[in-house]
């Protein structure tokens, strides 16, 4: 813990001469985005699995993080010495103070409690942001992958066109798959696709777990919590972007081939 408390405290004064009492709080952001840097290459594979799941071992790997950063701003002293962050501040609130503590100093309304509401407004953003995103993404896989299982098989003819025509026909077929996306999914059951159906739709909500947690832990590892769940989303959803950006060059070259 005292490597992590070192760490912080170093970005702290770095960045001390642009952002003055809140250079603390900005590292701890800081420090948040270089571990999800370099957890994205796992992110990136778990999000090739095209499953609801995807990204949850990115999520176990960062909770040891997130211990280390709930004590270094929980503890009053750090390798027997005294823990210089928990004097640190986000405007008017302490990095070490939790939400309770700011009802105590003013109510909700008070200096520390606006910093609280504005930290529970940009999760509940977020987290908003996460819900319809999964739930639109769990309804197009479920949708590509029923269209890709329930659509009916044409024998092939036996004086079927050769030539352009049947050059075409095969770039239609292969840039239908392309387009669906779905991989796996096509292959797996009917009550393995309503399962999965519904853990999408389920898996999303959990974001709003997040506010309830960033309520009871300290400001700091409420911030580490805001960091790290925004770029969750935006890294899916640029990794998403990516993957039908990939797609759609498929289908271009095919048609252009045909």
């Amino acid at each position: 813990m005292s490597v992590f408390t070192h760490l912080v405290a170093e970005l702290g004064r770095l960045l001390e001469p642009v952002l003055a009492q809140s250079a603390t709080a900005a590292a701890i952001v800081l420090f948040t985005v270089l571990v999800r840097l370099a957890l994205h290459p796992l992110s990136r594979a778990a999000f090739r699995g095209a499953t609801p799941a995807a990204g949850c071992l990115p999520l176990l790997l960062q909770l040891p993080v997130f211990f280390v950063m709930y004590q270094a701003f929980s503890s009053a002293e750090v390798g027997g010495k005294t823990n210089e962050l928990l004097g640190h501040r986000l405007f008017a609130a302490p990095l070490g103070a939790r939400w309770t503590e700011a009802m105590g100093e003013g109510g909700p309304f008070g200096a520390q409690g606006l910093v609280f509401l504005g930290l529970f407004a940009a999760i509940a953003v977020v987290a908003a942001w996460s819900a319809v995103r999964g739930r639109r993404s769990a309804a197009a896989v479920a949708a590509a992958a029923a269209a890709s299982t329930a659509g009916p098989k044409k024998p092939a003819g036996r004086g079927a066109p050769q030539g352009r025509a049947g050059v075409k026909g095969a770039g239609a077929k292969a840039g239908a798959g392309a387009k669906a996306g779905v991989g796996v999914m096509a292959e797996v059951s009917a009550e393995q696709q309503e399962v999965m159906r519904k853990l999408g739709g389920v898996l999303p909500l959990l974001s709003f777990g997040t506010l309830i947690t960033a309520a009871v832990v300290p400001l700091a590892a409420g911030l580490y919590l805001l960091t790290t769940t925004a770029w969750s989303v935006a890294e899916r959803a640029w990794l998403q972007y990516r993957k039908e950006r990939a797609e759609r060059a498929v289908e271009e070259r095919l048609e252009q081939a045909a």
